[in-house]
């Protein structure tokens, strides 16, 4: 894409003048940021979605832009944006307004950019250039970008909330520090709608030695977020389903509006849920769509052209759509089950009604009764402004590695002044002389483990003491690879193998290796049947009728947030004083009195717990409202510290709202627990614990695969041919065992531990959980029957126990007999 105007001086005479013709008035925000802008500062505009935030900071980013160009150094803008979609809608709305107001070319380079477009690039540059942060450390690896960029006015970061807390966002930090050494005194300006820490946000992105402006657009924007009821609330399970009862009330929804968006939390989920409205109305066909990242690119991007012409009905959709791409014709989104955070709910909400003046509305589809909580507490959440915030990695070493090859490439470095760029992001201002001098080493080298290989020679200092990759193979390597991103590229899925078909997308190699040839499966919202695995590729062919499974893909299960949970809880305390706040608590009134007869609710004074025996063993069940990775490290610091009391057999279920534990010998849990909960202990001695109570060894290994590959260890992609996921764990799995082996302390195991520690386990947050347990009063309570809110915790227990059918079959059973006892 380029779109080329003559440039011309801009000036608010200009930009209003763009906006006049369209009958609109620039907000007072739009106005902040230009004047901002033209005045060379650098800031974070935060406001609605849909409120106008493009054209604020793309126009304030003309205006700052007024210098002309010279020789094939043009560039003046560059826009960083997380996904290839949105950068390519971005690219098409600013190179319109652009050209309309002479501000010059826009271009876009992302991966999927063709060649003649990279090589008209080569030759001259747009004066405004969309990319993503993996083509922007792309093009830093290159030697003479540094002349290219010269001319370089304005930077700006589009949904910097989506960056800010993953190495993604490290990854752009480092290469705006890499910007601010070469343009100083160009502004940086990031843009979001769903940012809690606003001060934290826009030190991350500017640096920490860079002051700027919070500008906030608050607009009276409608926002609508209601529930979609059930008739009956028996009808919705308590605990363990998908919520398909609900496919009628959904079915009724997407026809009152002319283009719907129905967000599930996961891709099996999203493909079900498919699957059913199909069945539900054979006459939708080819007005509803899929998508979701495991399908074939140019599935998505139809869905996504049929979106903004308003050719579809409805899409079933999962996080590829959350952010700010503009669909104008959608007016309605559904929720399936919870959105797990308030940031999340509203980001999908701007899906709609994505226009200044335009209402949003988001309608939450329970998928279980504890749901109709959850929705309420998030509408609780919204109106008082309560948003989730975010912190960026500190100090990843396998990103830093990657880096230090990158900036080789791109000119060389000299350590000493790459030092202090790189302590001048957030991610790294802690970054100590000894975690540097190991980096160095291993881009050097590989370290004292690996410096008799000649793979890992990819930087050395040249006779002036410059650091350079001197190896042209190597070079080519590290660029196939850039890149902070570790999905696995799975199996392809086409149809074939004779003659060979279409792609349809792709699945996980685990699902993949469990199928025989014959076998029925749903992808892509079809039936397919598996012919045969063949250069990692599953070939397919079209199936009628007859039991099929669902791909899952790991790591797409949302955890509850801080700020969710927290809601949860004080209507819940709401609720035990007899207030039962808006529709939803109203709804579920029979639930939660139930609870509260046959044990108690919890509040935000009280910590509930409850015991029970059955033939199973001594259960415990306890309620931190603090999401499931938090209750996954607290069941087994649990299970630990009781086995210290007393040896046992413990299993162990944890759910967004709580655990259980379960003693197969007998045990006094109520006697235990006070010793059980002890947040005296200090975070070292508490991971500690947290590391002995869990096969770390395993977890470890597992964080270590990505660690590998993005230091350069273990690379992905060839030139050649792309190493599958299997022999990519066997890589990974070598190297770790000889780490562990002969360098115990390399700084690659200790990130895995570390990060297994805070990302997967949050040991912080189990920290905070702990100490937040103790202020509370602790009410135990034992049981007859099982209680609501501990149901769902013993259906999660036997869940992968049973088959499909036995198991809904006991669910079933489990919860009559319930509704039964609380009938008398």
């Amino acid at each position: 894409m380029f779109v080329s105007a003559p440039p011309s001086p801009r000036t608010d005479a200009t930009l209003r003048a763009y906006f006049d013709r369209r009958g609109w008035k620039p907000f007072a925000f739009q106005r902040e940021v230009w004047a901002a802008m033209r005045a060379g500062r650098s800031g974070l505009l935060h406001a609605t979605t849909g409120a106008g935030k493009t054209l604020a900071v793309g126009f304030g980013a003309s205006l700052a832009s007024r210098r002309p160009a010279s020789g094939d150094s043009t560039l003046r803008i560059l826009w960083v944006t997380p996904m290839r979609a949105l950068a390519a809608d971005t690219a098409r709305t600013l190179g319109a307004a652009f050209a309309e107001i002479g501000a010059g070319s826009v271009g876009l380079r992302t991966g999927d950019t063709d060649d003649k477009t990279r090589a008209a690039q080569r030759k001259r540059l747009p004066e405004l250039l969309v990319t993503t942060p993996e083509s922007l450390t792309l093009m830093l690896s290159h030697p003479d970008t540094r002349a290219r960029f010269s001319a370089l006015d304005a930077i700006v970061v589009d949904e910097w909330h989506e960056l800010l807390g993953n190495k993604r966002g490290v990854q752009t930090q480092l290469a705006l520090a890499r910007l601010r050494r070469w343009r100083p005194d160009a502004p940086i300006w990031g843009l979001s709608a769903t940012l809690g820490d606003l001060d934290g946000a826009a030190r991350a992105l500017l640096g920490p030695s860079r002051d700027g402006l919070i500008v906030r657009g608050k607009l009276d924007k409608t926002l609508v977020i209601d529930t979609l009821a059930p008739g009956d609330l028996e009808r919705i399970p308590w605990g363990g389903h998908l919520g398909i009862a609900m496919l009628p009330r959904v079915v009724a929804e997407i026809e009152t509006a002319a283009t719907t968006l129905v967000f599930t939390n996961t891709r099996s989920q999203a493909e079900i849920w498919y699957k059913e409205l199909l069945n539900a109305r054979p006459d939708w066909a080819g007005i509803i769509a899929l998508h979701h990242a495991s399908l074939e690119r140019a599935t998505r991007d139809w869905v996504e052209d049929g979106l903004k012409s308003g050719a579809l009905k409805a899409v079933v959709c999962t996080s590829s759509l959350d952010l700010g791409v503009d669909f104008l014709p959608v007016e309605r989104v559904l929720q399936i089950g919870s959105a797990k955070g308030v940031a999340r709910l509203l980001q999908r909400a701007g899906r709609s009604g994505h226009a200044p003046g335009r209402a949003s509305r988001i309608t939450l589809v329970p998928s279980h009764s504890l749901e109709l909580v959850e929705s309420a507490a998030a509408q609780k959440a919204v109106r008082e402004g309560r948003i989730e915030s975010q912190t960026s990695p500190d100090a990843p070493l396998d990103a830093l590695a990657q880096h230090l090859v990158t900036i080789a490439l791109g000119g060389g470095f000299r350590p000493e002044d790459l030092f202090a760029e790189v302590r001048d992001t957030v991610a790294y201002e802690r970054l100590s002389e000894q975690d540097w001098r190991w980096a160095l080493e291993f881009v050097r080298h590989g370290g004292p483990t690996l410096a008799v290989y000649p793979d890992f020679k990819r930087v050395e200092p040249d006779a002036e003491g410059v650091w350079r990759v001197p190896n042209g193979r190597l070079a080519m390597l590290h660029r196939f690879n850039i890149g902070t991103i570790t999905a696995d590229a799975g199996v392809i899925v086409q149809y074939g193998p004779t003659p060979p078909g279409a792609r349809l997308g792709a699945v996980e190699e685990s699902f993949v290796a469990r199928l025989r040839a014959g076998d029925k499966f749903w992808f892509a919202g079809k039936l397919l049947e598996f012919v045969r695995l063949r250069d990692q590729t599953a070939y397919v062919r079209p199936a009628k009728g007859g039991r099929a499974t669902v791909p899952r893909w790991g790591g797409g299960r949302m955890a509850l947030s801080d700020t969710l949970g927290d809601a949860m809880v004080e209507l819940m305390g709401a609720a035990a004083e007899g207030r039962f706040e808006g529709p939803e608590m109203r709804i579920a009134k029979p639930l939660l009195e139930l609870q509260a007869r046959w044990s108690a609710l919890p509040t935000p004074q009280t910590l509930i717990a409850e015991t029970l025996k059955t033939r199973d063993g001594w259960h415990l069940f306890l309620y931190p409202f603090a999401g499931r990775h938090v209750h996954l490290g607290l069941a087994s610091l649990i299970a630990w510290r009781a086995g210290e009391i007393a040896p046992g057999l413990f299993s162990l279920a944890v759910n967004d709202y709580g655990l259980e534990a379960i003693s197969a010998d007998e045990r006094d849990w109520a006697t235990q627990l006070p010793a059980l909960l002890d947040a005296a202990l200090g975070l070292d001695a508490l991971k500690a614990q947290i590391l002995a109570s869990l096969n770390a060894g395993e977890l470890s290994r597992r964080r270590f695969r990505d660690i590998a590959r993005i230091s350069g260890l273990t690379p992905a992609a060839h030139p050649q041919a792309r190493r599958t996921a299997r022999q990519l764990q066997a890589s990974s799995s070598l190297f770790y065992d000889v780490f562990r082996k002969y360098d115990p302390g390399h700084a690659l195991i200790r990130q895995a531990e570390r990060e297994v520690l805070e990302a997967e386990l949050d040991v912080r947050r189990i920290a905070e959980t702990l100490t937040r347990m103790a202020r509370k009063k602790l009410v135990i309570m034992p049981l007859k029957r099982c209680s609501p809110l501990a149901f769902p915790l013993l259906v999660e227990g036997f869940r992968e126990k049973l088959s499909n059918e036995d198991f809904a079959e006991r669910v079933e059973r489990m919860a009559t007999a319930l509704e039964k006892a609380a009938a008398r």
